[in-house]
């Protein structure tokens, strides 16, 4: 079953499933100009690190479009300023930022001398970024669905499906790959606080998928392990070191410390356009902070005490010596990760 497209631009504007309202409202928000975008993002209106980077691309096409609209002497200073400004709406998806790379090589090469042309160039790039990532999700759905049982019982924790990229997803497009291969899934989709993005979305695209899930707490999942003949944890990330540390939805480092007491393989999905491999270890990954209100507030009420702060990390790292194999759309890479993953 479709839905509405999670990113899509049309008449100069970057439309996006607005994420914050589902499962109980499929609606739009409309994004005119760069910095509606960047609010949407900041405010997880769209999220999961490869769609985040096919709207920052779109960003670039809506950023060039409002551009011409104004003087053309200030048009290329005007882009890169934009372009900067959407560099920095979210720090841990690396896909925003390798997105953009793309982008201002466009702009490099072309230059503002010819505004329309240079416009021209990034929408082909931008629609080529949403192409290549469908295609990434149907690669990597293939080989994550060759790792599991043809009866199989699964946990996953916050969102990596079709809201998550422009195709079926990593995590959950290796779930949907398997169930259209007539494989037997039963999903333990973690509610993923503080934010519910398991409890909220997971579950709805596997409902819409015909595939068998419930949502468990994320506490629960030590004694699902334990308990519940789980054969596999799946994940997706947000940015993958060289050494295969990979950071993803807080909450993801403790699970994969419980797969491995319980001997559970613990997979990573991811397309390479995650990999950074600048970054020798995870230790460098810049892990955002966000508001105390996602902790300390339920539904727009309060629930903490008055004066109470937050320790809000929306990231942490899992170290490479838990994760069994990372799925790239290049293949299963396997440790030591350092000379498995792809390095272009």
């Amino acid at each position: 079953m479709k839905h509405t497209p999670t990113v899509e631009y049309r008449s100069s504007q970057v439309r996006l499933l607005d994420q914050t309202r589902l499962p109980l409202e499929e609606t739009v928000c409309v994004c005119r100009d760069v910095p509606s975008l960047i609010d949407a993002i900041r405010r997880l209106v769209v999220r999961g690190a490869p769609a985040i980077g096919v709207a920052a691309a779109h960003g670039a096409v809506l950023a060039a479009d409002r551009r011409l609209e104004g003087p053309a002497a200030d048009f290329e200073d005007g882009l890169r300023s934009d372009l900067a400004a959407l560099r920095a709406a979210r720090p841990t998806a690396v896909n925003l930022g390798w997105a953009l790379d793309r982008m201002e090589k466009i702009l490099a090469e072309v230059g503002g001398d010819d505004p329309p042309a240079l416009r021209a160039r990034l929408a082909a790039e931008a629609a080529a970024i949403e192409a290549e990532d469908i295609e990434l999700c149907r690669r990597m759905g293939a080989h994550g669905a060759a790792l599991l049982p043809e009866a199989c019982t699964v946990i996953t924790h916050c969102n990596t499906g079709a809201l998550a990229t422009a195709g079926i997803g990593t995590a959950l497009g290796v779930l949907k790959t398997a169930h259209d291969q007539g494989k037997r899934l039963r999903v333990l989709a973690d509610e993923t606080r503080p934010l519910l993005q398991g409890a909220r979305l997971t579950a709805w695209e596997l409902q819409r998928w015909g595939i068998e899930v419930r949502v468990q707490a994320d506490g629960a999942a030590g004694w699902a392990l334990r308990t519940q003949g789980v054969d596999a944890v799946l994940v997706g990330a947000d940015r993958i070191a060289a050494n295969g540390d990979a950071a993803n939805k807080i909450g993801t480092y403790p699970l994969a410390v419980l797969a491995r007491r319980h001997g559970v393989p613990f997979y990573v999905v991811a397309p390479t356009s995650t990999l950074d491999p600048s970054l020798a270890t995870g230790e460098a990954i810049p892990i955002e902070e966000r508001g105390a209100e996602e902790l300390t507030a339920l539904g727009g009420r309060r629930t903490a005490p008055e004066g109470v702060g937050a320790f809000n990390p929306a990231f942490d790292v899992t170290p490479a010596e838990l994760i069994t194999a990372i799925v790239t759309e290049r293949g299963v890479h396997r440790p030591p990760y350092e000379t498995s993953l792809p390095k272009d």
